[in-house]
């Protein structure tokens, strides 16, 4: 098969991954009516756990201590981002998660200028104000009133941009398959003991099959599956062709949204999108090489 040809199926691969994840806002908002936030993500993350073990098979006796305490604190700030975007499910629509959520393309810059005390280049500014005033339009009611979800969301997209950050930094000279098993293992156990601490046991009532198919798209097709291609679609494409894609989350999130959670789409809220979308993109074409590579962060809804 020609190069030409084994792209397009990787970027085909990734535009599939990304449709994944914008459907499971909608799946997992439906979800979490019927079993408490912190109980789904530990079965959610413990299903994917196993699915990593069985698949990564061998490889996980090359662990070592340093790769698994990277993991470790990798998996808490993951953890951190799904607490607070699927707590923030309960207050807000599917469709502003999705967009919230996806600013963490936008941050990452301004942490790396933060961190290099340079200022970015006028395409990625430009970029950041787009996104500032399109996160405005979006979470800001007309009466100044800010959403207790959307702010849980912006908390999450954070967590998400240190979790990008440990990633690009710690992933080049670590096993990828190592530390996204050991991350997602970690994810499993603090939802776990949370729930523990926090929540009330699911009974078998809670269980029906609305949840369940949320659990099992989320934990195979969203998390193990979508790890693994797009660990193989990056040998055949390029870091920023990769992120391009992947802005386009948030706007399955908002067309799933529409269609399947019979969310309404206001023009307010499709230009504060428009605004979001091109300041990610612009941030994704005006970092350049001084960019962590976000096509190597494992995981994102």
């Amino acid at each position: 098969m020609g190069s030409r040809k084994i792209q397009l199926l990787a970027d085909l691969a990734l535009v599939f991954v990304t449709l994944v994840w914008g459907a499971t806002f909608v799946t997992v908002k439906e979800a979490i009516k019927h079993i408490e936030p912190f109980y789904f993500l530990a079965i959610r993350f413990g299903i994917a756990t196993l699915i990593m073990l069985v698949v990564t098979n061998k490889r996980i006796v090359r662990l070592t201590t340093s790769s698994f305490l990277k993991g470790v604190l990798i998996g808490l700030m993951l953890f951190a981002g799904y607490a607070f975007q699927t707590f923030g499910l309960r207050y807000t629509s599917a469709s502003n998660t999705g967009f919230i959520t996806g600013l963490s393309v936008v941050f990452v810059p301004i942490c790396i200028a933060m961190a290099t005390k340079k200022l970015p280049g006028i395409i990625s500014a430009l970029g950041i104000v787009s996104a500032t005033l399109g996160l405005g339009l979006l979470t800001v009611s007309e009466s100044l009133n800010i959403n207790f979800g959307d702010i849980l969301v912006l908390f999450c997209a954070i967590s998400y941009t240190f979790h990008i950050l440990l990633v690009g930094r710690y992933s080049p000279d670590n096993d990828t398959f190592i530390l996204a098993t050991v991350q997602i293992a970690t994810v499993a156990a603090a939802s776990y003991f949370s729930a523990l601490v926090k929540e009330t046991a699911p009974s078998a009532a809670n269980f029906d099959t609305e949840v369940w198919r949320a659990i099992l798209i989320t934990a195979v097709l969203a998390t193990a599956l979508a790890f693994f291609m797009q660990t193989w679609t990056q040998k055949y494409t390029s870091p920023t062709h990769t992120a391009i894609i992947f802005t386009t989350e948030p706007v399955f999130a908002a067309l799933f949204a529409y269609l399947i959670g019979g969310e309404s789409f206001t023009l307010r809220q499709g230009l504060g999108a428009v605004f979001i979308l091109s300041g990610m993109l612009a941030s994704e074409l005006g970092s350049g090489a001084a960019k962590v590579e976000i096509a190597e962060d494992t995981l994102k809804v």
